[in-house]
Parts: structure tokens; sequence; C-alpha cells
């Protein structure tokens, strides 16, 4: 990975790429018209992605209403991850959505996703509670974080 990696808002003509990552990242993965939704309908929604020399590799999102941010989904492909470009996408939507007035940020994880949970520790994020069967695939139950910003 020499080569260069960039960072920047997602856009529709992305998605193809972006429904790569989905399918292999989640057992439930959103579809074409869900980000097509998100990135022309949801005023609230913010998405980043990255990607080197025009593929792209990752994305995160994130919905910013009023003071609170919640992130909706964070992906890399499989050959991308264990090199902390995942941490590099959250710590910059934690910084954009922090110059967008948020004061917190929250996320769901599957309470299997150790990997996932220490990064989100490691970012400062707490465990804030468990959402019983929220995986609509297994019914694992989702661990609820947060962060102050």
């Amino acid at each position: 990975m020499n080569k260069q990696i960039t960072l920047r808002k997602m856009v529709e003509a992305d998605i193809d790429q972006i429904l790569i990552i989905e399918n292999e990242s989640f057992a439930t993965p959103w579809s074409r018209e869900s980000f097509e939704n998100e990135l022309t309908k949801n005023r609230f929604a913010l998405y980043l992605v990255l990607e080197d020399e025009e593929v792209i590799f990752g994305y995160c999102g994130v919905w910013i209403i009023v003071d609170e941010a919640h992130v909706t989904n964070i992906a890399l492909l499989p050959n991308y991850r264990g090199k902390k470009l995942g941490e590099t996408l959250l710590t910059e939507i934690m910084k954009v959505a922090k110059e967008k007035g948020a004061k917190s940020m929250t996320l769901e994880v599957r309470v299997s996703n150790q990997v996932a949970q220490s990064l989100y520790r490691k970012l400062g994020f707490r465990d804030g509670g468990i959402r019983k069967n929220y995986y609509t695939d297994n019914q694992e139950d989702a661990l609820v974080m947060w962060v102050n910003l």
C-alpha cells in the first residue's frame, strides 16, 4: 500500500464500489436505494470514503442531528483491515461531527465484534448499554457505545 490514499466526501457515483464493501463486510448489507437516499434525501447524513488510486476501499457514515452524531456504518475491504485505516476514518468523522456542532457520538456494534470494540475504546468510546436482538440476521445483541467530542 504505497499508493496515495485519499479521504473525501462520498458522492452518488461511489455507490457501486460501496456496495462491494457492504457485501464483503455485513451479513445484512444496505441496498443501493438506502445509500442513494442517504446521499440525496437525508440532510443529517454525511459519508466519507477512503480510496487509493480511485479504488474505494473504506467508508464511514454519520447522522448529525443537533448536537449528537450517530455512526450509521463503517467498513473496509478485507485486505485493508488491520492497517489503522478504520481508525483514520473514524477519527476524521469524529472531527467533522464536532466541527458541525456535535457534542457526543454514539454507535452500535455487535457484542461479538471485539476488534471493532477495541478500536472504539481506543478512540474514547464507552459502553452505554445493550440493544437486545438488534441484528436481524441472527438476533445478536448490539453494544451501544458513546463518546463526548
